[in-house]
């Protein structure tokens, strides 16, 4: 009977322990390794990643400011690279600052934020291309005073982008917008009428002569307008149609069927600097042409005998009508001078002539012509002529 044998494992030695202990402390050494690194690399708080360099927008340059009633504009270029000359990844947030200079000081004003554009809000900012900023002024902002300002970008809450150049703006005892705007339609204007301002911005009489700058915009095709100038759909924001020394002006460039938005602004020319005033209440018209033609005038009748190609016949021309819409011509004939009779042609003559190929030997007939022109308005009728084919 053989005798069985058992092996039993070995235990490890004092070697192999301290080596298995030096692996798991290199490990946990790597691990607090790669962590350092990836912080160094651009790892921030949750949700706010933080690239190596920081993307710092460039500094704005062509920061303008004016002054509108109790407005202050500011109009600048949103930056679209970094200071890298790389290209912004996204829409940075706005800054708007603002300082008040004391008289005689000529050093730099400390500003303070006064407002905060968020980045999801800077396209309802945007007109033809630039930012357009309207700071209301504050109670205690009196004529005389100067106000500076300046503008920051930023991607990241702890970076921003440098201070844009400053500008300032010396404040005018503004008029106050006119009133009571009326517009009227007429075939070669629409005319605009107002009424003129009385005092200024704070109540006191005006102190220079008052003019105004009249502003016209087209609504979107078929848009409504609420009476808020603000959510008005124009296919383009206000531009400058004209001036007037006096409470009316003349618009003669205008299309039919288009919605026209007009405000008027007075403005005062006070120590060398011209102020506006505020928008006047808008108004909105849609000019329809219900205006006729002029009647035709020159008619001739003229009788052409029989040939052997022809028949006799009666051949009516009249002068060309001078309107820039016109769409044709109607002819009339009646064989009774006290009526209209009946209309020869089925479509609108483009010339100014008619052949009349069904007039009847022996009959004397009264011709009449009208002008139409693209709206379907018809002229008067023009004075009649008449004309008889004889018997043969």
């Amino acid at each position: 009977m053989r005798q069985a044998y058992f092996l039993r494992p070995e235990t490890p030695n004092k070697k192999m322990r301290f080596t298995s202990r030096m692996q798991m402390v290199s490990a946990g050494l790597a691990m607090l390794l790669a962590l350092w690194l990836s912080i160094v690399m651009g790892c921030a708080a949750p949700g706010e990643p933080s690239p190596r360099h920081p993307v710092v927008p460039q500094g704005i340059g062509d920061l303008a400011a004016y002054q509108q009633g109790q407005t202050v504009v500011l109009t600048f270029t949103l930056p679209k690279e970094s200071v890298g000359k790389a290209p912004l990844p996204e829409t940075p947030a706005i800054e708007i600052y603002r300082g008040p200079r004391n008289p005689g000081d000529k050093g730099k004003v400390a500003t303070r934020l006064i407002y905060r554009i968020p980045p999801e809000m800077v396209n309802s900012y945007l007109h033809d291309g630039k930012v357009e900023f309207r700071d209301t002024l504050e109670a205690s902002s009196k004529p005389g005073q100067e106000l500076d300002y300046a503008v920051r970008t930023r991607l990241l809450k702890k970076v921003a982008s440098g201070e844009s150049n400053v500008a300032a703006v010396h404040l005018l005892s503004a008029p106050a917008p006119p009133s009571s705007v009326k517009a009227n339609i007429t075939e070669p204007a629409v005319e605009l009428t107002w009424t003129p301002p009385a005092s200024n911005t704070y109540g006191g009489a005006l102190s220079a002569p008052v003019a105004f700058r009249i502003y016209r915009a087209e609504l979107e095709p078929g848009a409504q307008f609420s009476g808020d100038l603000a959510q008005a759909k124009l296919r383009a924001p206000l531009a400058l149609l004209g001036a007037s020394p006096t409470a009316g002006f003349r618009d003669e460039h205008f299309t039919f069927g288009n919605t026209y938005l007009y405000v008027v602004r007075a403005v005062v020319e006070e120590s060398g600097q011209s102020v506006e005033s505020a928008d006047s209440m808008p108004v909105v018209i849609t000019p329809k042409d219900v205006f006729p033609p002029a009647a035709p005038i020159g008619i001739v009748a003229a009788v052409m005998p029989a040939t052997n190609q022809e028949p006799a016949r009666v051949e009516l021309s009249w002068s060309i009508s001078p309107e820039a819409d016109l769409a044709g011509y109607w002819v009339y004939r009646s064989e009774d001078p006290g009526t209209l009779g009946q209309r020869l042609n089925s479509q609108a003559l483009l010339s100014p002539a008619f052949r009349d190929m069904t007039a009847v030997t022996g009959k004397r007939y009264v011709y009449r012509v009208s002008a139409i022109d693209r709206s379907g308005n018809e002229s008067p009728l023009s004075s009649p002529v008449s004309a008889e084919i004889p018997q043969q």
